[in-house]
C-alpha cells in the first residue's frame, strides 16, 4: 500500500520521533510517509517557506500539495488514522486551544525528549525507518512502549 500524506517532523528532536512513532502505530492503513525537515525533500515539498519556518513546527502534506501545519495539522491528520474522525472533530472544533497546545509543546519538546527512555525512543525510531524503508536494526512491533524511565 502506498502512502497518501507525508508527515515531515524534526529528526533531531527526541520527543518528535517519539510522538511520531505512536502515530505511525495508529496509522495501520500506512496513510503516512515520514520526512525528516533535515531531508533535502523537506525543502522540495514547503519551497515557500524558509528554513526556520520549516524546522519550527511539524508538517502534514496531501496528495494535492496542500500543507497543514503546526496545530492546524492535527485534525486533518486525525482524520486519517483509523477511529481519528470523531477525536478530529473534536479538535476542529477548538482551534485556539489546539495551537496553544501545540505552541506549548513545542517550546518544550527538549525537556518531554529528554524524559523518554532509550529503548521508547529506539523503538519509536525503528518504526520510522521501517515505513521510511530504511534499514532497521530492530524488529517493529505494536506494543506499547513507556514513555518515561
Amino acid at each position: 500500500m502506498r502512502a497518501t500524506h507525508l508527515i515531515l517532523y524534526d529528526a533531531e528532536c527526541r520527543f518528535c520521533r517519539w510522538t511520531l512513532g505512536w502515530i505511525l502505530r495508529w496509522d495501520r492503513l500506512h496513510e503516512l510517509e515520514p520526512v525528516a525537515l533535515q531531508d533535502p525533500r523537506a525543502a522540495e515539498l514547503l519551497p515557500e517557506m524558509a528554513p526556520e519556518q520549516r524546522l519550527s513546527s511539524w508538517h502534514l502534506v496531501a496528495p494535492d500539495g496542500g500543507v497543514h501545519s503546526a496545530g492546524a495539522a492535527a485534525a486533518p491528520l486525525l482524520r486519517l488514522l483509523p477511529e481519528g474522525r470523531a477525536p478530529a472533530a473534536l479538535l476542529a472544533a477548538m482551534p485556539g486551544a489546539v495551537e496553544r497546545t501545540y505552541a506549548w509543546t513545542a517550546r518544550n519538546r527538549g525537556r518531554l525528549g529528554g524524559r523518554l527512555s532509550e529503548r521508547a525512543l529506539a523503538r519509536a525510531d525503528a518504526l520510522i525507518a521501517d515505513r521510511r524503508g530504511l534499514p532497521s536494526k530492530r524488529p517493529v512491533t505494536t506494543q506499547p512502549e513507556e514513555a518515561t524511565r
